[in-house]
């Protein structure tokens, strides 16, 4: 997976972080566990706050 893969990544931390509410997650936290997917492979330094919000947003709507 790669930065750009936003649904993919929603998905992915939707079934590990279950318990998470994608609403109240701060954006280290949730760099940080995009970069610890084990399908992830993309380099850290591309990852921007846009990035960042479009996962977040992703992954909240994968909740509803």
């Amino acid at each position: 997976m790669k930065w750009t893969d936003i649904h993919d990544i929603a998905i992915e931390l939707s079934e590990v972080h279950p318990e998470q509410d994608p609403r109240r997650i701060n954006f280290v936290d949730l760099r940080n566990w995009v970069l610890a997917l084990p399908e992830f492979s993309d380099d850290p330094k591309h990852c921007g706050e846009k990035i960042l919000e479009a996962i977040q947003q992703a992954w909240i709507e994968e909740m509803d």
